[in-house]
């Protein structure tokens, strides 16, 4: 079964994603049921990723046990696959009638007491969003261990420097806010912090925040993993490339610039190895060759490749004219060769005077002239500005 239809529209759609939560399924959605706003017409959406623990058929078995009550209705959404919170969470918003959403999760964390007080600020006309949090005046975790609240904080200390969100806790998974707030925005629904992408989608919406006791499940699994944190991460990512400017283009000038050194600095690390190997090779083929001599032809050979391979890829410049080439290529070479000379006198006084092994050097020095390459190539040899 996909989803069940309401009968009619309700004030307040309350959704629910599970995974294996048989043994906390059943006491919220009583939780709710007792806690729900008296003359509030409700719908609870419960949606489920195929727990293997059976958590869709007790949900279920508890609809046709109940049937319906006064004012509230609860469906189910049976997912086929694991697809994750966020996308479960998105799943529920698209089915959901009521102009007012509320997320929380099944484990008993999210205390239901609070769903009443969500509802009610939420009814003014100028907050959009309400977040229940730990971390404003009153707010705390009961439960965790120390490591478990340090990647909390370093989760929020990420998402409000690195995105700019002013809320004190924007990775609360208990929130809720007024459907039209979110009409028209495209979401990506990566891991676990659908509150995060909507935190930084909506701009302009206004933010309560409400202090709430978050109390550690004590039935049924963690779902924090490795996969969990690398979904975080990935999904900051792409926030921050959305920008302010509320679309998924690279607007933000420092993504631009940092996406350009890292394709310059690749193709860095290309050269590298063809000057390691162009410069070994004439040390070896050729025996009386002085080694600097054999670091000067590889640096010569290197810098032709990454002149062509800068210019098509991390620039993306396409006028390939003669003319117009050929004064990219001096101006690359000769900038380079500033990177070049400190690069050759690195080497020189690595080796022979702090008797550091040759390779090892070598990757020192190249690597101090890489990033004086990056930003006078980008703003002289193709006249773009450092900072874009």
């Amino acid at each position: 079964m996909e989803t069940s239809k309401t009968q009619s529209s309700a004030q307040v759609s309350i959704i629910i994603p599970t995974y294996n939560e048989s043994q906390n399924i059943l006491k919220i959605l009583k939780l709710i049921q007792d806690n729900l706003p008296k003359n509030t017409k409700t719908q609870t959406i419960v949606v489920d990723d195929n727990s293997p623990d059976g958590t869709g058929k007790l949900v279920e078995e508890y609809m046709q046990s109940v049937k319906k009550f006064a004012n509230n209705t609860i469906e189910i959404i049976n997912r086929k696959t694991k697809d994750g919170l966020s996308s479960a969470i998105l799943k529920g918003i698209q089915i959901a009638t009521g102009n007012t959403i509320v997320v929380m999760d099944s484990d008993l964390s999210h205390p239901a007491t609070l769903i009443p007080k969500m509802i009610d600020a939420l009814k003014h006309p100028k907050c959009d969003i309400v977040v229940a949090s730990r971390y404003v005046n009153g707010g705390a975790i009961l439960g965790w261990t120390r490591k478990r609240k340090l990647l909390s904080k370093l989760a929020t200390f990420i998402a409000k420097r690195g995105l700019g969100v002013n809320t004190k806790d924007p990775m609360s998974g208990f929130f809720a806010f007024k459907k039209p707030v979110i009409q028209g925005l495209s979401f990506d629904a990566i891991g676990y912090k659908m509150l995060l992408e909507i935190l930084v989608k909506a701009k302009n919406a206004s933010v309560l925040e409400i202090p709430y006791t978050f109390t550690n499940r004590e039935l049924g699994k963690s779902k924090l993993d490795s996969k969990t944190v690398f979904d975080y991460l990935k999904a900051v990512w792409k926030l921050y490339r959305y920008g302010k400017n509320g679309d998924n283009e690279e607007k933000r000038k420092s993504v631009s610039f940092f996406s350009k050194a890292g394709r310059f600095y690749s193709i860095g690390a290309v050269g590298l190895a063809i000057n390691y190997l162009v410069s070994s090779l004439f040390i070896n083929v050729v025996s009386d060759l002085w080694y600097l001599h054999a670091t000067v032809i590889g640096i010569v050979v290197s810098m032709s490749g990454n002149f062509i391979l800068n210019k098509i890829w991390t620039f993306e410049d396409r006028n390939f004219e003669p003319k117009h080439s050929a004064i990219q290529y001096a101006k690359f070479m000769g900038l380079s060769s500033l990177g070049a000379l400190v690069q050759v006198a690195m080497v020189y006084l690595l080796v022979d005077h702090n008797k550091m092994e040759y390779p090892l050097a070598l990757v020192l020095a190249v690597s101090t002239s890489a990033i004086s390459n990056f930003v006078l190539n980008k703003k002289l040899t193709f006249k773009e500005k450092i900072w874009s």
